[in-house]
């Protein structure tokens, strides 16, 4: 087993998501090794069940403090931002919600939104040393909310809140809290493009928790059969044998198209995993994404949207072990065998330049992850998740037409201040959905309702007391209702440890 310099997780896999994601509160900062890059351990929260389904932040090193506040009043040209006031109370939105969701309830389960595999003009390659001018599509998806089906930036700011940054380039992009799952902020969110290897965030989550990270695998050619040229590898090699925790770190760190490929041998093939991400994706109600590769590697149709990848990190990050592998800064890989037969280690630094600090950039304080990616028909992007102050937020940027070095990382960190500096001042231009298991009967109240309706409907069918028995189911039918209602009003996914 290698050694991580990284969260003191569970070595042990979940078996199921968790319900909520609760943040912790900053960690002091590790020690520099030779060279100045840092070198974290994180410490993740033990002693209570809540505490064992949070993920660790990572401090930042020599971090600028520089917020929203402090840039140009200016936004991003040819931006649309709407200016409102703070929603109103709770309870009135309770009470109108309730007015929608009872009848709906009445009348059936929401139908979801058809699958379009026809994929956008962005889709294809640019032209060698070209970049790619076509306008966003001017009808996108609208899940989570109309204004995300919208092109150009999405914004409402209320009274005292910073204004965006204007050096955001970035073709797509999407800020949102984590928890409650409201987007703060959005630019085309919807658009279908080229996700590059931020698309690995899919494959974990699909993948991950099928086996144990203590298995051991020996790898053969056909393992590592189809790969791309030009992949990614992190150096797995033919008749070697890594654990599964070896070839995740290959994942996470390096974007191993290698141990993407043997880890989707183990789950029966790349056409399988293919064909699981993609039920996964539909299951997260990301209908903008297509899958054809599962590292994703440039492949003609294959697409998603920021919106949908900011649905696949929340996913993910309520696996314990994917928060772990995600937050890894640098860990110790097995290397080939030497004369002796023995192997010795290779470092491998995680390739996320907001977690490590590298190419100029210094750790974004409070990062935690996500996940990279770059390839010739994507160009650069990144999905990232960070907390300060309790407030925990996903950010998604694709494609930025900026010339400035790291311009990903530098966008991506831009956002995450407005967001941080914006909390409570901005009313949220749509939500990330959840998943359709959490909404279709499979929770907790529904299953109280459901039981209580079956208790009554079969006190009916028996004729126990007569009128009483039919009253009673009558009455266990209705309770069922409102109780289904109340659950889908209050439950947020993920939800806030109370």
């Amino acid at each position: 087993m290698t050694q991580l310099h990284a969260p003191k997780a569970s070595r042990n896999q979940e078996g199921g998501r968790l319900s909520f994601m609760r943040p912790v509160s900053a960690q002091a900062a590790g020690h520099l090794r030779a060279g100045g890059s840092s070198r974290r351990v994180i410490r993740t929260m033990i002693g209570s069940a809540a505490a064992a389904c949070t993920f660790s932040n990572v401090s930042a090193l020599n971090v600028s403090q520089k917020t929203s506040s402090q840039r140009t009043a200016s936004r991003p040209p040819g931006s649309r931002l709407s200016v409102s006031k703070r929603p109103a109370s709770l309870a009135l939105s309770v009470a109108v919600a309730s007015a929608a969701v009872l009848p709906a309830l009445a009348a059936g389960p929401a139908v979801a939104l058809p699958r379009d595999d026809k994929p956008t003009a962005s889709a294809t390659p640019a032209a060698p040393g070209k970049a790619r001018n076509d306008p966003p599509p001017a009808d996108m998806s609208k899940v989570g909310g109309d204004l995300l089906g919208q092109p150009d930036t999405q914004v409402r700011l209320g009274a005292g809140a910073p204004v965006l940054p204007k050096d955001v380039t970035g073709r797509s992009w999407i800020v949102a809290d984590a928890e409650s799952g409201q987007v703060l902020a959005s630019h085309n969110a919807h658009w279908r493009l080229p996700p590059a290897s931020t698309l690995k965030m899919l494959f974990a989550d699909t993948v991950l928790p099928k086996f144990p990270r203590d298995q051991q695998h020996m790898v053969t050619a056909d393992d590592l059969a189809g790969m791309g040229p030009g992949s990614s590898l992190v150096g797995v090699k033919a008749n070697l044998s890594y654990s599964v925790h070896d070839l995740w770190l290959g994942v996470f760190l390096r974007s191993g198209n290698d141990a993407v490929h043997v880890l989707s041998s183990m789950n029966g093939g790349v056409a399988k995993t293919v064909q699981d991400m993609q039920a996964q994706a539909d299951e997260l109600q990301a209908l903008d994404t297509r899958v054809v590769s599962p590292d994703g590697y440039d492949m003609p149709g294959q697409v998603s949207s920021a919106y949908d990848l900011t649905l696949f990190a929340r996913s993910g990050l309520q696996n314990k072990d994917f928060r772990e592998y995600c937050a890894t800064a640098t860990a110790k890989f097995p290397g080939p065998e030497g004369k002796d037969k023995k192997r010795d280690t290779v470092e491998i630094q995680n390739t996320n330049r907001l977690l490590t600090g590298d190419f100029g950039l210094s750790p974004y304080k409070g990062i935690a992850g996500v996940k990279n990616g770059n390839t010739t028909n994507a160009g650069s992007t990144f999905t990232g998740v960070a907390e300060r102050d309790g407030k925990v937020l996903l950010v998604t940027v694709m494609n930025p037409a900026s010339g400035e070095s790291q311009a990903v990382y530098k966008e991506a960190a831009r956002l995450l201040d407005w967001g941080f500096a914006a909390n409570g001042k901005v009313t949220p231009v749509g939500e990330l959905v959840p998943p359709k298991s959490a909404t279709t009967g499979t929770g907790s109240g529904s299953a109280q309702g459901s039981a209580k309706n079956r208790t009554g409907q079969a006190a009916a069918a028996k004729g126990q007391s007569g009128g009483i028995g039919v009253a009673l189911g009558v009455a266990g039918g209705a309770l069922a209702l409102v109780v289904g209602a109340i659950f889908l009003l209050n439950r947020r996914w993920p939800i806030r440890k109370r």
